[in-house]
């Protein structure tokens, strides 16, 4: 471990407490200069979760608010740009709100969340009672919005009549700073009520941002770029910066010379390729960006424990739903195709659409391609046109999602085969190995293969064990273990039938030179060499069945001992 460095900011997005307690800061200050010189009226950045959005939105709060400490801006990159911080540093009243919190099953508790949301921002300024420049209706209005029983009309003009209030008492326009807006829209339409939600969230923005004449600027963030018609009614100064934009790029994400900086920092440079490998790839704009979230984890982990292994972080922050639906919808050929090439590392080409809303994500491939690519799980290799993306899965990170959710679909769905897994039971129990071959080879055939081109041999091993376990899953009466410790080494699997009266013993191995005969022979002396039927015998098996499976993409051989 090393000693004395700066605390790694896991789960931390106040940017004050990352600054005050000493913790580490990938500086992204530049953001707000380049927002004061390209921004527009009302901003929406739409990034994939936990690429640093929430944190982005806590440091301009804090640079622009009347009510906040600029010293913490001192030494960072936008402190050298003196001018700009004289005219707009601390100058602003701001209004900082996250509809993050917005998550119940039923419409009443959403609300009831939304309201406790709006309350706690009105909080906030609770001078405004003691301002002068307020009249008795202003502070009457603005007791409205600390009221427990607080109207959907009342939370709908919320933001409008804090602006209003504030620059009434400030002498100055407001900022508007509205973080994850989408996410009221994601929980509602998930759970049923996404008509009121939508409802609900549109007259909030058109108020806060198309009726509001005390608005300066407004800066929103999000996963997803719903359709203007849905939710921007009549929007007009709306700009939406999205990850396929070049502006502003560098300030989502971390950039290769931010991770390196980082690693060198904590002395783990040696870590660097892992990283790399496992959780950059995010194309955004023109450049390539690591995950933020991922990177911190790992790096934390590793400052400690320099042998910790690279792990799969995002899938902890999300159900992963669009992987799963996606997967549940990939039954055509062609489809399946297209997931194996970027399961390969490959590219496809794809129409993008940009806008969606959330009853249309799961109504055709097109539009969850489109759902996959908004929020990560896919990224761009480069444009064709305006619309058709070369698209590619990032890292193995992500990849390692789409193997997971592919497994599990093969198991939900193997399960409703049961003729067949019975005949596969029964031949591999009876030494029938072209029945063996034959059942495993079809089921090869419907699935999803995952030929990995660059990830270890191991790897590709592991998919087609994933798939054999899943098949024999299904046999209740059999005791099926994989990799259990026996004689001199780990078998791949050993099933044992009814009262122990046969043991199969199954050495799975890949044919990277397609060559199935080697390979089945290089299995089967795996066994003998490891003596895996030793222990069996001891404990009085009679019966034992040794199997080397070689499998090569779609195809796959059988071999049995002894014949």
């Amino acid at each position: 471990m090393v000693k004395g460095r700066k605390r790694l900011p896991v789960g931390v997005e106040n940017f004050e407490q990352i600054i005050n307690d000493n913790y580490y800061y990938v500086d992204k200050t530049g953001l707000i200069s380049e927002l004061l010189r390209n921004g527009g009226m009302v901003n929406l950045f739409t990034r994939p979760r936990r690429f640093g959005k929430t944190l982005n939105m806590s440091m301009l709060e804090h640079f622009f608010s009347i009510e906040r400490e600029q010293s913490i801006f001192d030494g960072l990159e936008i402190s050298k740009e003196t001018k700009l911080c004289e005219a707009y540093m601390g100058k602003y009243p701001v209004i900082s709100i996250s509809l993050k919190g917005i998550n119940a099953a039923t419409y009443e508790a959403a609300f009831d969340f939304a309201v406790r949301i709006m309350k706690k921002v009105a909080r906030n300024v609770q001078f405004l009672l003691e301002s002068d420049s307020l009249s008795d209706y202003d502070k009457l209005e603005y007791k409205e919005l600390l009221n427990n029983n607080m109207s959907e009309t009342a939370f709908c003009g919320g933001l409008k009549i804090l602006s209003e209030l504030l620059e009434k008492h400030y002498g100055t326009k407001v900022i508007l700073l509205i973080d994850e807006y989408d996410v009221p829209l994601a929980k509602a339409f998930e759970n049923g009520y996404y008509d009121q939600m939508i409802f609900l969230i549109r007259s909030l923005l058109e108020q806060a941002l198309k009726t509001n004449d005390s608005l300066k600027f407004a800066v929103m963030t999000g996963c997803m770029r719903i359709s203007k018609e849905s939710i921007f009614t009549g929007l007009n100064n709306l700009k939406v910066l999205s990850i396929t934009d070049e502006r502003y790029d560098e300030y989502f994400g971390f950039t290769d010379m931010e991770v390196r900086e980082m690693l060198k920092y904590y002395e783990i440079e040696d870590h660097y390729e892992e990283i790399k490998n496992w959780y950059d790839g995010y194309q955004s704009g023109g450049v390539e960006v690591y995950c933020p979230w991922d990177v911190l984890n790992y790096c934390d982990k590793l400052k400690d424990h320099a042998d910790s292994f690279p792990e799969n972080y995002w899938i902890n922050t999300s159900s992963n739903d669009a992987v799963k639906k996606f997967i549940q919808m990939s039954d055509n050929f062609k489809t399946k195709r297209e997931i194996e090439t970027l399961l390969a590392g490959g590219e496809i080409i794809k129409e993008i659409h940009e806008e969606l809303i959330y009853p249309e994500m799961y109504q055709s491939l097109e539009n969850v391609w489109s759902l996959l690519f908004m929020t990560g799980y896919l990224t761009q290799r480069g444009r064709i046109d305006a619309k058709r993306y070369k698209l590619a899965i990032p890292n193995l990170e992500i990849r390692n999602i789409f193997e997971t959710q592919i497994m599990e679909y093969f198991k939900e769905s193997v399960t409703k085969d049961g003729d067949t897994l019975s005949r596969f039971c029964d031949a591999l129990k009876n030494g029938e190995k072209g029945k063996v071959g034959e059942i495993f080879e079809s089921y090869l055939k419907k699935t999803i293969s995952i030929r990995d081109t660059f990830v270890r041999k191991a790897s590709k091993e592991n998919f087609y064990h994933g798939i054999l376990l899943g098949i024999l899953g299904v046999k209740e009466e059999w005791y099926v273990s994989s990799n259990q410790e026996s004689g001199e080494g780990y078998s791949d699997i050993i099933a044992e039938t009814e009262n122990s009266e046969t043991v199969i013993l199954i050495e799975v191995k890949y044919a990277n030179d397609g060559n199935l005969d080697q390979a089945c022979e290089r299995a089967l002396q795996q066994i003998e060499d490891r003596k895996y039927d030793e222990e069996l015998r001891e404990n009085g098996v009679d019966k034992i069945l040794k199997y080397g499976i070689a499998c090569y993409m779609k195809r796959c051989k059988v071999e049995l001992a002894g014949e």
